[in-house]
C-alpha cells in the first residue's frame, strides 16, 4: 500500500476497467484496495481530487458514479494509414468517445446493421450505427427508414420519380416504396468491435436494423 500519486489518469484507468466489468462504483474502503492506497482519507482526498475534475460525481443517494469525463479516452497522435510517419511526442488529449459520436442523447438510438447493402459506404454486416431520430432528410444522407411496413438503412434519393433509397452494393435494387415511406432518423456515425480473442462481455441493449 502506498500514499496516492500525482498522476489522475493512474487510477482513472483502474476504475474504468472495474467499472466495465463490475457496472458500478466502489466503496471507499473498496477503492482503496483496488488502488492499493494505505488510508481511507488519503482515498478520500483522491476521489475529491476525481469529482473536482469531473471523472467522478455523487448521486441523489451520495453513492460515487461516473462523471461527465469518466468516458473519455487519450487521444495520443494522429497514425498515417499510408507511409509511416514518426511518433508525435506532443502532450495527448483526451476524447469522449460518446459525446464526438452523439450530439443529443435524448434523440439518439443505436441500430446493429444486418445485410451488405450498404457495404459500398463502408456500412458492414455486425456494424453499429448511431441514429438520430429526425423525420426529414436531405438527398445524400443515410437515413433509417420505414418503407412498406419494414426498417431499413439506405443512401436518401430523389429523381424526377419522388424520393427512393439507394444502396451503397450493385448487387442490390434501389428500392421505391410502394405504400409510403417515413423517415425515422439520419445515421451521425458507425462504430464497430473488432475480434481481439478475448472473452465477449455482456451486450448492452441495442435494436437491430436490416439493409439487405
Amino acid at each position: 500500500m502506498a500514499r496516492p500519486r500525482s498522476n489522475l489518469s493512474d487510477y482513472v484507468t483502474v476504475l474504468q476497467d472495474y467499472y466495465a466489468q463490475h457496472q458500478v462504483v466502489p466503496s471507499i474502503t473498496e477503492l482503496s484496495t483496488l488502488w492499493r492506497i494505505a488510508g481511507r482519507s488519503w482515498t478520500h482526498r483522491l476521489v475529491v481530487r476525481l469529482k473536482e475534475s469531473g471523472y467522478l460525481e455523487e448521486s441523489p443517494g451520495r453513492r460515487l458514479k461516473p462523471g461527465p469525463r469518466f468516458y473519455e479516452r487519450t487521444l495520443v497522435d494522429r497514425v498515417a494509414a499510408g507511409t509511416p510517419q514518426a511518433a508525435n511526442d506532443a502532450p495527448t488529449e483526451s476524447l469522449s468517445i460518446d459525446r464526438f459520436l452523439i450530439e443529443t442523447p435524448s434523440e439518439t438510438e443505436l441500430f446493429q446493421v444486418r445485410g451488405d447493402s450498404m457495404i459500398d459506404a463502408q456500412i458492414a454486416d455486425g456494424d453499429y450505427v448511431v441514429i438520430e431520430r429526425r423525420s426529414f432528410a436531405n438527398p445524400g444522407d443515410i437515413v433509417l427508414a420505414q418503407v412498406d411496413g419494414e426498417y431499413t438503412l439506405k443512401t436518401l434519393a430523389k429523381d424526377a420519380g419522388g424520393f427512393y433509397l439507394e444502396p451503397a452494393n450493385a448487387a442490390h435494387r434501389p428500392i421505391r416504396p410502394r405504400e409510403g415511406m417515413a423517415i425515422h432518423g439520419v445515421m451521425t456515425g458507425l462504430f464497430r468491435r473488432l475480434s481481439t480473442g478475448k472473452r465477449p462481455r455482456a451486450k448492452r441493449e441495442h435494436r437491430t436494423v436490416s439493409h439487405t
